[in-house]
């Protein structure tokens, strides 16, 4: 989105394009998983009149909108990539299929999984938790728009202490919100970490990979 309150910004896709690209050219295999916030939020029932299952489908769908469009910024810039969908629409993606994933990392390909889960009520946190797991990935990389974990919201409160390090104990102990329970116990119980850092920072996610100090380590 940028600094837009809606939609996307094509130079955020071009930066989030030009980062990736980075950690692919020095050997990093790179899944994705998309939200669909810009596009899409789920709202309340009572308010919209859509119950909370069709409104998570809607969701879904504004991730494979995402998804293509992130695609096409990666493509162009000479990175080979496939979008997967947990939702069956053979005209713009494949289906998601492990074992084809895992293939496709194999041969340096950065592949992007939409649709989330394929399943209402759960969150991209958990389709990326729930992804990473299923390709064997070493780590979350979690990229928000703040730096790290806090100890409160630091958009909020100008007090808020930033984390280094955490462990899931921690994190569960501070009622620290890192993702959805769902997918943080996903996490935990696969001993996945998650580093949580700030996206929207040209550059950081390279500095993330080659072990530099950015963000916060949750393991």
């Amino acid at each position: 989105m940028g600094d837009r309150s809606f939609g996307m910004d094509p130079k955020m896709l071009v930066q989030y394009a030009q980062d990736i690209k980075a950690i692919t050219d020095i050997g990093v295999q790179v899944a994705i998983v998309i939200g669909g916030g810009n596009i899409y939020r789920g709202m309340n029932e009572a308010e919209t009149g859509i119950e909370r299952a069709q409104g998570d489908y809607m969701g879904m769908l504004a991730t494979v909108i995402n998804g293509m469009a992130l695609q096409a910024s990666l493509e162009k810039i000479g990175v080979k990539t496939r979008l997967q969908s947990a939702i069956k629409m053979e005209q713009v993606a494949e289906p998601y299929i492990r074992r084809r994933a895992i293939r496709h990392l194999e041969k340096g390909r950065v592949v992007i999984f939409g649709a989330g889960t394929g399943n209402p009520y759960f969150t991209t946190d958990t389709a990326g938790s729930l992804r990473a797991i299923e390709i064997n990935a070493s780590v979350i990389l979690k990229g928000t728009r703040v730096d790290g974990i806090y100890s409160a919201d630091p958009e909020k409160d100008p007090t808020a202490v930033r984390y280094e390090k955490l462990s899931f104990s921690e994190v569960i102990s501070r009622e620290l919100k890192v993702m959805d329970m769902t997918a943080f116990t996903l996490c935990q119980e696969n001993n996945l970490p998650i580093i949580v850092f700030d996206m929207n920072k040209p550059g950081n996610l390279l500095d993330v990979v080659t072990g530099m100090h950015v963000g916060t380590i949750v393991n």
